[in-house]
């Protein structure tokens, strides 16, 4: 299982975004960016290096759909970014939205999290937690 080299976190939590950055640099990801609105979370993707992995928390406090996000990086080409869904309704989540990617409920662990990310696979046993 190798961890994503760069991840970009949008998370609105200060609590949760820095356990979810403590875990993902303990598996051995160089580079996490943490955006805690939408506005800084569309700057980064526009004018930052591309991630390898996207963590999504769906409600974030500018905007009540961070989940279409993914929507947007399917458009980063061939191999998009892993995304993982972070959120405490996974029912606000369109279902085919869901399906690209793993969705956790929150409060969860972020080393599970963090596992599920280092899977290539979509179609791994993680992809089945909090679904």
């Amino acid at each position: 299982m190798k961890p994503p080299a760069r991840v970009l976190l949008v998370e609105d939590d200060a609590i949760l975004a820095l356990a979810l950055e403590d875990a993902l640099t303990r598996a051995g990801t160089r580079d996490v960016v943490v955006c805690q609105t939408m506005k800084a979370t569309m700057r980064e993707l526009h004018d930052g290096p591309r991630p390898d992995a996207i963590v999504l928390d769906v409600h974030l406090a500018d905007r009540d759909d961070g989940w279409a996000i993914a929507e947007l990086v399917t458009a980063l080409g061939p191999r998009p970014p892993r995304i993982a869904f972070s959120t405490g309704s996974p029912e606000d989540i369109p279902t085919d939205i869901a399906e690209m990617g793993v969705t956790f409920e929150k409060p969860y662990d972020p080393d599970e999290l963090v596992k599920a990310l280092c899977m290539r696979d979509k179609a791994s046993p993680f992809a089945l937690l909090k679904r």
